[in-house]
This record gives structure tokens, C-alpha cells and sequence, in this order.
């Protein structure tokens, strides 16, 4: 029986399936949830769709994953359209995807609204951690795409109002690979050096018009919408119309309704600044009149207090002007007194009476001058008198000097009496220290002390020992009271 049914090698069967199943599922449309979603390196994005009881292994090529408008994630529930075919190399099959749309607008709402909670939750929202924007930004960069209407409503809407230099980074902001080109815009914004060849913006608009809710699923990307909130340049949102709304206007600085109203937002009307910096000038010069007016009167009025000038001045001209006169009366009375004095003065100087009055002093230097020969010898007489008057008989100067040297030579007897050396030849030595000093008592003495020991004929150097106790036969005798010494009588004299 076995003989008629036909015999296939693996790959055969392998072949003949897959040609099976392309055939019979060509053209097929599956609704169920995203699992597993992982985009290789190549490009090609391998998923799962599946429902409460079966899994279905899902290839996207890398040509169809980028005409996607949203990028699968997991726990999405979509509707996926493609066919159907095998993989014999490990005998299994799997959807081959062409489009993925979203199993409605609900789905994606309710996915947009779990990831809205999760971001807030970190923070990502908070209004507090939003950057002011610039009064008057010098550059304004844009993310969005170059050949859009939305980049020249921008730049048309800055014209008008005040012209300022802008940068644009081109970018795609629709289909699945717009949201890392975004990420990559605002982040190349915020790596811009401040003195770098290329200006860094002083505020970013990330931009793109209206559209649907898959249009515009880029601007609800995670990354995106992270990369928004860590933007160190503040940020405007303008997607989409005044009614649309994604997470990246939760993440920004400020949300613009339009591209439009993100330009006025940016940068104010430079006519109103012309206009207002005119009218505060004008306020400005009117305070300074009115300052300087009240000044005036200020100064007016102390000037009157103070009174005219030329009347601190005439009294003292006045004076001035009588004392030049008295000055001039009382040099003509002096003068006149003074010419008085040396005509009296002249008419009692005759040649006669200067003759006189030098003879007269002639006189008196002769006399002062014969008084001045005679007084030395005058001294020496007065002198040898006074020395004749105290002089002493030769007998008695002889019987003094005896005297005296008699007083001498006892009192010399007497100190050589008093003198240490007398005792040093009776048997006593002297204990003298290192620096010379007289050591009197035994508590001045240390072990290993060096001393000197002076003898009436010379001296020994000692070390001193251990203390020793003293021996009873060697103690000396009590000493007996010496009798007073006479004392003599001085009988003064010239050596007293």
C-alpha cells in the first residue's frame, strides 16, 4: 500500500508546504496584541501578535517598516495585513507584515494615556523643572522638516515681528523612523558649544502641522518626549493644530497651539519695543524736566536766603578803602617825627664834640689797660701771703707722716690677720666649684661632682663620691669664742 504514496525528501515537503500556505493565506488581515516586538540591526522588526490562546511569529522587512506611521510596541492591539508563509530552516510559520495599523482610535488612546501616567509619575511633567523663555533670543533653532509650510509660516511670522537669526534641523516628523531623527535634533541643539563656529540656540520649537493621531504618534515617543523634558535650551512644542495634543507638549516649556503661534511666542513684536522704548524716553525726558524744574526753584530759593554777593563784599572794600587812607596819613606822620629826630641829632653832632668823646674813650682804654698789666701780679702777691699764713713748721710735718705710717702698718697687720690665706696655712683647704664659686655646704654636692682644692701652695682637682656616714671620733671639738680684737684708735691724719 505504501508503494503508491510518493516520497519526498525534507526540503521537498519543506517546499512543497510553504508553497501550500503562501497559497492559501496570500492575503490576510490579523487583529490581536503586540508581544515580543525586537527591530534587528539590519533593519527588519520581528514580533509577536497574539490573542488568549495563540501566538503567531510576524516579520516586518525593513522597506515596509519604514513606510510605517507608527512604530509597534508592545502591548499595542493592532491590525496587521500581509501573508502567510514558512521558515523551513526551523520548520515554522510566520505573518509576513506590509502594513500595522491600529486596531482603532481607542487603542491608541488607551496606550497614549498609560505611558502619559508613567512619564508624569517621574516627573517628567512638573512644571517647576520648566525653563523661562528669553525675552529676546539672538538664535532660535527649529526641528522639523525642511520642506514643509511649517518652516516658512515660522520664519515669515519672525520677519514680521522682530528678524532674528534662525537655525534648522531637518528631521522627518512622520512614520516610524521620525522619532529617533527628533531626539537626535534636540539633543544636537543642546551639544552646540556657546562659542562654538555654530551658535546654540537660546530657545528650540520642535514643529510639524496638523494631522491624525497616527501622523502625529512620533511626538508621543518615549525618547522624544525624555529628550524634551532634559533639554537644557527652553522648549516649544507647536504640533499639530490648537486641538491636537501629544506628550511632548507635557515635556516642553511651552505649548504653542500652531507653528505659528510658536514664532510670536519666541520673539516679541520689535514695532511694540520701538514703540515702548519710545514712550519711556519720552516719560524719561518729561521726569527730568520736571526734576531739573524743581531744582531750579530749589536753588532760587536759596539763593534769596543767602542774600547778594556784592553785599558781603562792600563792607569789607569800605575798610579796605579807609585803612589805605589811614595808612598813608600815619607813614607821612612817622616820617615826619623821624625827620625831626635826625635834625635834632644832626645839630649835636659837631667835629668838636666827636673829638671829645674820643679822647674821653682814648682815657678810658689806657687806664682799663694798665689795670689789666698790673693784676697778675697782683694774684701772685695775695696768694704767696695767704700760703705764708697756713704754712706748718718742718718739725711738725715730720712728726704727721710718722703717724700716719705707724696707722698704716697696723691696720695692714690686721687684714693679713682677716685674710683666708692665714687660715689656708694653718691646715685648712678651700673648695672651690667648676665656675670658681666657694662650695660651703655639704647639700651643694652631687655625685661625680668635680671640684678644685686650694692649699696655701697650690691647687688639686677633687671628684666627689657616695656619701658617706660621718665618723663619731672625727667630730671637732665645740670652738672656743674668740677674745675681740683691740680696736685702734684712728688718729686720722692724711690717710683717713
Amino acid at each position: 500500500m505504501t508503494d503508491n504514496v510518493p516520497e519526498y525528501t525534507v526540503t521537498e515537503l519543506a517546499g512543497k508546504v510553504k508553497k501550500t500556505v503562501e497559497d492559501a493565506f496570500g492575503y490576510v488581515r490579523v487583529r490581536g496584541e503586540l508581544g515580543r516586538v525586537t527591530k534587528a540591526g539590519s533593519g527588519h522588526i520581528y514580533l509577536d501578535l497574539k490573542d488568549d490562546r495563540a501566538v503567531l511569529s510576524s516579520v516586518i522587512w525593513k522597506g515596509s517598516a519604514s513606510r510605517m506611521k507608527i512604530a509597534p510596541e508592545q502591548g499595542m492591539e493592532v491590525v496587521a495585513t500581509g501573508r502567510m508563509t514558512t521558515f523551513p530552516g526551523q520548520s515554522r510559520y510566520q505573518l509576513v507584515i506590509d502594513t500595522l495599523e491600529p486596531a482603532g482610535a481607542g487603542a491608541l488612546m488607551a496606550l497614549l494615556e498609560a505611558r502619559k501616567k508613567a512619564l508624569a509619575a517621574e516627573g517628567l511633567f512638573d512644571e517647576a523643572k520648566k525653563k523661562p523663555l528669553p525675552f529676546l533670543p539672538d538664535v532660535i533653532g527649529v526641528v522639523t522638516s525642511p520642506s514643509g509650510a511649517v518652516i516658512r509660516d515660522i520664519l515669515h511670522r519672525l520677519r514680521d515681528r522682530f528678524p532674528t537669526h534662525v537655525l534648522v534641523w531637518p528631521t522627518l516628523v512622520q512614520g516610524e523612523t521620525a522619532a529617533p531623527k527628533i531626539i537626535a535634533g534636540i539633543e544636537g541643539f543642546n551639544r552646540l558649544p556657546a562659542d562654538g563656529p555654530v551658535p546654540r540656540p537660546d530657545v528650540l520649537i520642535v514643529a510639524r502641522g496638523g494631522g491624525s493621531l497616527e501622523d502625529l504618534w512620533c511626538f508621543n515617543d518615549e525618547g522624544v518626549v525624555r529628550a524634551a523634558a532634559a533639554s537644557q535650551i527652553p522648549l516649544i512644542s507647536a504640533v499639530g493644530h490648537e486641538t491636537d495634543t501629544t506628550l511632548i507638549d507635557f515635556a516642553a516649556a511651552r505649548r504653542a497651539p500652531t507653528p505659528t503661534a510658536a514664532a510670536e511666542m519666541a520673539v516679541p513684536v520689535r514695532l511694540e519695543l520701538l514703540q515702548e522704548t519710545g514712550a519711556r524716553s519720552a516719560r524719561l525726558s518729561q521726569a527730568m524736566l520736571r526734576l531739573s524744574e524743581r531744582r531750579q526753584l530749589a536753588l532760587t530759593a536759596a539763593v534769596r536766603g543767602l542774600g547778594r554777593p556784592e553785599g558781603l563784599l562792600e563792607p569789607a572794600e569800605q575798610r579796605l578803602d579807609r585803612a589805605a587812607e589811614r595808612l598813608g596819613s600815619g607813614l607821612r606822620r612817622v616820617l615826619d617825627a623821624a625827620s625831626v629826630r635826625f635834625g635834632a641829632a644832626r645839630g649835636g653832632m659837631t667835629p668838636a664834640r666827636v673829638r671829645q668823646r674820643v679822647e674821653m674813650a682814648s682815657q678810658q682804654l689806657s687806664a682799663s689797660a694798665v689795670r689789666v698789666e698790673q693784676a697778675p701780679a697782683r694774684l701772685v702777691d695775695r696768694a704767696a701771703e695767704q700760703f705764708a699764713a697756713r704754712r706748718l713748721p718742718l718739725g711738725a710735718l715730720r712728726q704727721r707722716f710718722d703717724q700716719q705710717a705707724a696707722l698704716l702698718a697696723t691696720r695692714g697687720r690686721l687684714l693679713e690677720s682677716y685674710s683666708h690665706k692665714s687660715v689656708l696655712a694653718r691646715g685648712f683647704a678651700l673648695v672651690l666649684g667648676a665656675d670658681g664659686s666657694v662650695v660651703r655646704r655639704a647639700s651643694d654636692v652631687t655625685f661625680g661632682m668635680t671640684a678644685r682644692l686650694q692649699f696655701t701652695d697650690g691647687e688639686r682637682a677633687i671628684q666627689f663620691g657616695e656619701e658617706q656616714e660621718p665618723d663619731p671620733s672625727l667630730k671637732r671639738p665645740p670652738k672656743k669664742k674668740a677674745k675681740p680684737t683691740p680696736k685702734t684708735k684712728n688718729q686720722g691724719g692724711l690717710f683717713d
